[in-house]
C-alpha cells in the first residue's frame, strides 16, 4: 500500500476545494427545511459549486447519477436525491464532493430536519463527536487502526455501533485514495500502515443503532443497516501537518 506524502504547498492547493465542500455543506444545512425536496437540494449545490470554480466529484463518479449524496431516515450513506419534500422530524445527511484542479474534497454531515426526536440527535453528535475525537489524538507514528480503534470504541461506549463494509479514505489527486479506514478494527490495532507527516485523508464515522450489517437498496446505491434503523453519517477531510491533524473541510 502506498499513502501520497503531500508538499506543504500541495496540500495548500487541496484545502481549496475542501474549503469549498465546507461552504456548499453549510449552503445545504441553511437550507434544509419541511417543504423542500433532496433534488432542489442538490441543484442547488451543483450549481454553488461550479459558480465558485468547481466540480462536483460525485457526479458520474461510479455512475452515481447526481452531485451531492443525500440520506434520508434509514439510508446511512450514498442516497439518491429524489423529489419527495422533506418532512419535519426527518433525518438527512449531505455528503459533497468538489474537484478544483485536479484535487479533491470531500465531507458530510447529517442534521435534522426541524425538530427531531432526541434519540437521533444523540445518534448524531456522537457521530460528530467520534469524528473530533478521532482526529484530535492523531499523531504521526500511529496506526491507521488505531484511528479505527478510537472511533469503535467511542460509538460502541454511547450506545450505537459502526456501519460494517465502509469506510474513510485517503484523498488527494483522486477522490479515493489509500489507506482504507474503517470506523472498526480488523485485525489488531497495532499493525499495519502507520500515520505520517503529509498524509491526507478522510474519516466518516458511520453510525447504526443496533445491528451494524449493511443492506444496499435495490438502486445499487442506497445503503441502509440491516435494523433499518435511522443511521447517520460525519465526515471531515485532514492533514497531517507539523505533527497534528488539522481539518481542511472547516470554514476559515
Amino acid at each position: 500500500m502506498a499513502i501520497a506524502i503531500r508538499k506543504p504547498q500541495e496540500i495548500e492547493k487541496i484545502k481549496i476545494p475542501a474549503q469549498l465542500v465546507a461552504k456548499t455543506l453549510n449552503l445545504l444545512k441553511e437550507n434544509t427545511k419541511p417543504g423542500i425536496t433532496p433534488i432542489e437540494l442538490d441543484k442547488m449545490a451543483e450549481d454553488f459549486i461550479r459558480s465558485n470554480g468547481g466540480r462536483p466529484a460525485f457526479k458520474g463518479l461510479y455512475d452515481f447519477p447526481n452531485s451531492v449524496c443525500i440520506s434520508r431516515n434509514g439510508v446511512v450513506i450514498h442516497g439518491i436525491p429524489t423529489n419527495e419534500p422533506l418532512k419535519e422530524g426527518e433525518v438527512v445527511g449531505f455528503d459533497v464532493g468538489v474537484e478544483i484542479d485536479g484535487w479533491y474534497g470531500d465531507a458530510a454531515i447529517t442534521i435534522g430536519v426541524g425538530k427531531i426526536e432526541e434519540k437521533y440527535q444523540k445518534m448524531i453528535d456522537v457521530s460528530r463527536e467520534a469524528l473530533y475525537h478521532a482526529i484530535e489524538n492523531i499523531k504521526p507514528g500511529m496506526r491507521y487502526k488505531q484511528i479505527s480503534k478510537l472511533i469503535e470504541d467511542y460509538i460502541v461506549s454511547h450506545g450505537f455501533v459502526p456501519l460494517k463494509g465502509y469506510s474513510g479514505h485517503g484523498i488527494g489527486r483522486k477522490p479515493h485514495e489509500e489507506p482504507q479506514i474503517l470506523n472498526y478494527v480488523e485485525g489488531k490495532a497495532n499493525q499495519g500502515e502507520k500515520v505520517k507527516n503529509g498524509h491526507v485523508f478522510c474519516l466518516e464515522p458511520m453510525l447504526c443503532h443496533k445491528c451494524g450489517e449493511p443492506v444496499l437498496a435495490d438502486n445499487g446505491w442506497d445503503v441502509y443497516c440491516e435494523d433499518m434503523e435511522v443511521g447517520v453519517h460525519y465526515e471531515h477531510q485532514v492533514a497531517v501537518v507539523n505533527n497534528k491533524a488539522i481539518i481542511l473541510t472547516q470554514e476559515d
